[in-house]
């Protein structure tokens, strides 16, 4: 496997509130630290990678491994780029999802990575238990909405990780309000959703980004607006430095202990 540092998956306990979104951008704003970072979208049954970062093409290198394409600083990988038909649907069992991310980290050349972010498929299935069998992860990072219906899927999520002893380096509210003319919110999906979900399960709130048209915008396009210098993508950038903070600081703490012991 090639140099990894910190593996840092992207979960949800349900489709649609924005979770690949959230790691696309994530993964920028890390890059945008100095950091060298790595995207794998290992959503293999909506792989939308592609689509949020503008596309990519894969070439082997001299030892047949894959060189991942590069943009936005962020080197990043997926099913999508192998298959003839962008809506052709992946119909996979559990061993062939298995062997296709094992190759995703083995016969992909990344090179040294500080920050390499995961972007899971939804729910507790076979992907997430999986990927904590295969590597040492430094953490999950959970995306929800502040509805319930989301919120109920995540407490599973979040109880499904401390059971196979995965650490969650907190919770991202997306989609937290529309934003008005008078500068208030309009809690279109509810609210404190995410603030009472961190409360409960001791972990930090992350995030609370709001509902801004230029983050879809940006994603149909290819130009992620963490690549950009706007308000929300600000939000994304000090998102990034609490996750470098928090890894950081667990790194420390885990030295330290090598060294008492």
């Amino acid at each position: 496997m090639s140099d990894i540092g910190a593996i840092i998956p992207v979960i949800s306990g349900k489709g649609g509130v924005g979770k690949s979104t959230v790691a696309v951008n994530l993964a920028i704003s890390l890059a945008r630290t100095g950091a060298k970072v790595a995207l794998i979208d290992s959503d293999f049954y909506g792989p939308s990678i592609p689509t949020l970062m503008g596309g990519g093409q894969v070439v082997p290198d001299h030892e047949e491994r894959l060189i991942p394409p590069m943009k936005y600083g962020i080197k990043y990988i997926s099913l999508g780029f192998f298959l003839q038909n962008p809506d052709d649907a992946v119909i996979w069992r559990g061993p062939m999802f298995n062997k296709a991310l094992h190759q995703m980290f083995e016969d992909v050349n990344w090179g040294a990575v500080d920050y390499m972010i995961i972007d899971m498929p939804p729910g507790t299935g076979d992907a997430q238990i999986s990927l904590t069998q295969m590597v040492k992860l430094s953490g999950a990072v959970v995306v929800t909405t502040p509805q319930e219906v989301a919120l109920a899927d995540v407490r599973k999520s979040i109880n499904m990780l401390r059971k196979v002893n995965v650490d969650i380096l907190g919770i991202v509210e997306n989609m937290s309000g529309l934003p008005l003319p008078d500068g208030t919110l309009m809690p279109v999906f509810g609210q404190g959703g995410g603030e009472r979900t961190a409360k409960e399960f001791g972990v930090p709130l992350l995030a609370q980004l709001p509902i801004d048209i230029a983050i879809r915008e940006g994603g149909d396009q290819g130009t992620p607006i963490a690549a950009g210098n706007s308000p929300i993508a600000t939000k994304f950038h000090h998102l990034a430095e609490k996750i470098v903070a928090i890894v950081a600081e667990r790194n420390a703490g885990q030295q330290q202990l090598k060294i008492v012991n």
